[in-house]
């Protein structure tokens, strides 16, 4: 469950962001007539376009894998909520056509400096609205997991569909797994996550910032420790230090696979989406996350947040030797 935005890449130099006073490395929220303001001040067409979102991503990586993925969102009926249903359907990834509804189409301008960092300034459009009308009992029944995004937190309808959505998986037998999402996401609505972790999360996807954020420490190993007494699993990201899994109390540290940067965008929603294939398909924690490290890698090496190729028969190669891979 998440928002749906289309995602258009810009290659920008820092000046861009500072000219503009845009926060680098941040997602940050804004109206339809700063969108229009920026993309005129932009002197390129952007690089790529394709439907996208957090969850958006995540569940595609999934597709990619081979597992099955349902999305539930919200666009516009607009050219770009057709776009952004048949990329989807394209993609692998299964959707209801009530997923559209009169307005626009949110849209998310990534821009990508050439340390390959990635700042998101994101109109969430009719997306902002997301209401639990989206979402389907039978569906969430039918799953092993529930995967919720963290930015829907910052909207009153995006936390009702969230917590209605978590109530009908714990009910009904279904693991819940949610991400952080941003660390200035974490800061402002830390109350609305702790929330969701107190009713119940199973897995939960954050980056070391984000783990800092959610429990006010200066250290990643206290930070840890205080989310383990609350989530029985959780998967903190280190880019190129690769990620800690805490399960159960125990912690295992995993290798990133080694990877010439061009675009961190989607890098941890893709090693998400590797996770929760891994984990409803018969694989460990640990190999799982080895190949949500993989997919990510692969993101990170090219531009833009989706993974090109079907990753289904790689599988076995992945785990017996990730850095002897392609990358």
């Amino acid at each position: 469950v998440g928002h749906a935005l289309v995602d258009q890449q810009y290659r920008v130099n820092v000046d861009f962001l500072n000219n503009w006073k845009i926060g680098k490395g941040v997602m940050t929220l804004v109206d339809e007539n700063r969108q229009t303001e920026l993309q005129s001040a932009l002197s390129c067409q952007p690089e790529n376009s394709a439907s996208g979102g957090s969850a958006a991503n995540t569940m595609i990586t999934v597709s990619r894998f081979g597992g099955r993925a349902h999305y539930a969102f919200q666009v516009g009926n607009d050219k770009w909520g057709d776009f952004y249903r048949r990329d989807l359907d394209d993609a692998g990834v299964e959707s209801t056509s009530s997923s559209q509804r009169t307005g626009s189409t949110g849209q998310c301008m990534v821009f990508i400096t050439p340390d390959a960092d990635r700042t998101m300034n994101s109109f969430l459009g009719t997306s902002a609205n997301m209401s639990p009308n989206q979402i389907e009992r039978c569906l969430i029944g039918k799953s092993q997991y529930l995967y919720l995004e963290g930015y829907l937190l910052t909207s009153n309808a995006g936390m009702e569909t969230c917590q209605l959505a978590q109530k009908w998986a714990i009910e009904d037998g279904v693991k819940v797994s949610a991400t952080l999402s941003d660390p200035v996401i974490v800061e402002t609505f830390r109350d609305r996550f702790q929330t969701l972790i107190n009713v119940g999360v199973d897995l939960l996807f954050c980056n070391e910032e984000e783990a800092l954020s959610m429990t006010h420490c200066k250290s990643l190993n206290k930070a840890i420790e205080i989310l383990e007494q609350q989530v029985r699993t959780t998967i903190v990201t280190r880019g190129p230090d690769g990620a800690i899994i805490s399960h159960e109390g125990s912690r295992i540290e995993i290798s990133a696979v080694p990877v010439s940067a061009v675009d961190t965008t989607g890098a941890g929603d893709t090693l998400a989406g590797g996770v929760l294939f891994g984990i409803t398909n018969g694989y460990s924690v640990v190999d799982s996350v080895r190949l949500g490290n993989f997919a990510a890698a692969e993101i990170v090496g090219k531009l833009g947040p989706r993974l090109d190729r079907e990753l289904s028969r790689e599988i076995e190669a992945i785990l017996q030797d990730t850095t002897e891979l392609d990358t």
